[in-house]
């Protein structure tokens, strides 16, 4: 008996015994149920269950049949202020060719040949790129922002940018958004919790947005997780077309960028320029020596002279 199978004889059971079953609670009816499940059954796509606690209290739970559009439907939208975001150095859609905007292209080619299997050597889990710091304040947020930013500008890529600083959350304030109940630590928390129940899409087309989530005292040890590494496989399989960048925290003060990075594909070390020095780098870099790609960023430059850049723009 498949679990789909399993899961409507058990929904069916509960039906008979006056417990409210879920296709009720969403406003199906047995027959529609019926063809979700057949769905299913035949082409395995289109159909999500998840383990919910049941209304009787049944620590054991029940499982949800969700459909795609079902998912979809679930996941908020927000308006971001394009306009001060423009204002605060981000790159928003519409803006003329800006330096800045050229100098994350050049940034984002090779990440995104990578995700593409352009390289020589192909790089596993290429769509998960973190994007860290040796120390605060060198503008890792900043960075993560418009990468993610200018990966969604793409014609054929879309991204989810998680706030995986979980430490100290940064990046919804950055976006003008209040920050949300729920987030990553929320899902990694309560296996009754959906990503799809967290996730919030913008008014960017093809950005959408993971909040870090309610705050623990384990934060490290989820992220550590078969939780995360479950969550993680999904991200990284589940949408080809789709690229994840993480706002991590900085490596040398805490851990959890440390376990990030051991599972990331890709990592974008971000430098200030001036400030940082070549010990407190080389020690960062050490850090993340068994991600497969390590890139850095030299950031807060003082050059402006342009000279890499095409005389008319």
């Amino acid at each position: 008996m498949s679990i789909i199978e399993q899961a409507a004889k058990r929904l069916e059971e509960l039906q008979r015994a006056g417990v409210e079953v879920p296709w009720a609670a969403a406003g199906l009816s047995r027959q529609e149920f019926d063809t979700l499940v057949e769905s299913g059954q035949k082409g395995g796509q289109g159909v999500s269950l998840r383990a919910v606690p049941a209304a009787s209290g049944d620590p054991g739970g029940v499982p949800v049949v969700r459909s795609q559009e079902d998912i979809e439907r679930r996941s908020r939208s927000i308006e971001l202020a394009l306009g001060a975001l423009g204002q605060a150095g981000f790159l928003v859609p519409g803006q003329p060719r800006t330096e800045l905007a050229d100098e994350f292209r050049v940034i984002k080619r090779p990440l995104i040949k990578n995700v593409q299997g352009d390289s020589a050597a192909p790089v596993e889990r290429a769509n998960l790129i973190l994007v860290t710091s040796a120390m605060p304040g060198e503008g890792k947020t900043f960075t993560a922002v418009n990468l993610a930013l200018s990966i969604a500008m793409e014609v054929d890529k879309t991204v989810l940018l998680v706030d995986a600083d979980v430490v100290r959350p940064s990046l919804m304030q950055r976006l003008g958004v209040v920050e949300p109940a729920k987030g990553l630590l929320d899902v990694l928390n309560d296996a009754s919790l959906d990503l799809s129940d967290v996730l919030l899409k913008t008014n960017v087309p093809k950005l959408t947005l993971l909040p870090a989530g309610t705050p623990c005292g384990n934060s490290t040890e989820l992220l550590a997780s078969a939780a995360m590494e479950r969550l993680l496989d999904e991200l990284a399989s589940k949408y080809s077309d789709r690229i994840i960048v993480f706002d991590a925290p900085p490596l040398l003060p805490t851990t959890e960028s440390r376990v990030l990075a051991a599972r990331a594909g890709q990592v974008v070390m971000v430098v200030e320029a001036d400030h940082t020095s070549r010990n407190t780098v080389e020690k960062a870099f050490a850090t993340v020596e068994s991600c497969p790609v390590v890139m850095s960023v030299l950031n807060k430059s003082r050059d402006s002279s342009g000279a890499n850049r095409y005389g008319y723009y």
